[in-house]
Parts: C-alpha cells; structure tokens; sequence
C-alpha cells in the first residue's frame, strides 16, 4: 500500500526565524549552531510523512483557534498549518517567549520590545503576576 507524504514549504518568515536563532548561538557556539539546525530540520523533514504529530498551539486553541499546531523542540517551538497535502511551516521561536505577545509582534508590525531570545521580560511579568 503507497504511504502518504506531505510537501512541507518553509515560508519566508520561519526560515528568517531559523537563520536568526543559528545567528545567534552561532556567535558563541559555531558547532551548537549547527547541531540546532540539524535538529529543527529533521523534525520538519518529518512531517513528509507525520504532519499531524505535533499538538494545537495551546494559547491560540485557548481563544478557538485550532488550526495552528507545533513541534517542540526544546526550547524552540516550531509552528505549521496543514493545507492539503502541504505544510507550511509559519514561525520558529524560542518557547521560553510569550508566544501571545510574539503574535501580536508580528500581526500588528511593531517592533519587538527585547532581542528575539531575551526570556527577562516574560520572567518578569511572571513575577508581577
């Protein structure tokens, strides 16, 4: 029996994600670097054949949005939407940031406040909390 596969597109935006999160460790770490790469690309590699294996981005299921689901990769969370045959990887981020106030970032075009992998903030509010 044929199995079925997937074609998984990185959009424009998750690859940006990527080469800035390999950037950054990369600057300190040039083999680590590379090793988070490798990672994150064969847990994508793997939606070819698996694409319903990661789980609906709980902050957006919280407000009736399910059509968005994710791939841990710690500490990285890599977010897709499935359309058809295709899966379209939409974002990697850090998953020690506010994944509602990155959204927000990006819907409205505001800059974001701290650099992409600054986890000060969110712990801060937590506090505040």
């Amino acid at each position: 029996m044929p199995r079925t596969t997937h074609k998984v597109v990185w959009t424009e935006s998750a690859a940006l994600d990527l080469d800035a999160i390999v950037r950054f460790i990369a600057a300190d770490a040039p083999l680590n670097a590379r090793k988070v790469l490798s990672k994150i690309r064969g847990a994508t590699d793997g939606f070819v054949r698996f694409p319903e294996r990661g789980r609906v981005v709980p902050e957006l299921a919280e407000n009736g949005i399910v059509a968005y689901r994710e791939l841990v990769v710690r500490p990285y969370r890599i977010v897709y939407r499935m359309h058809g045959r295709d899966v379209y990887i939409l974002t990697v981020i850090d998953g020690r940031r506010d994944v509602e106030d990155l959204l927000l970032e990006r819907l409205t075009c505001r800059p974001p406040e701290s650099r992409p992998y600054d986890v000060v903030a969110k712990r801060d509010r937590r506090k505040k909390k």
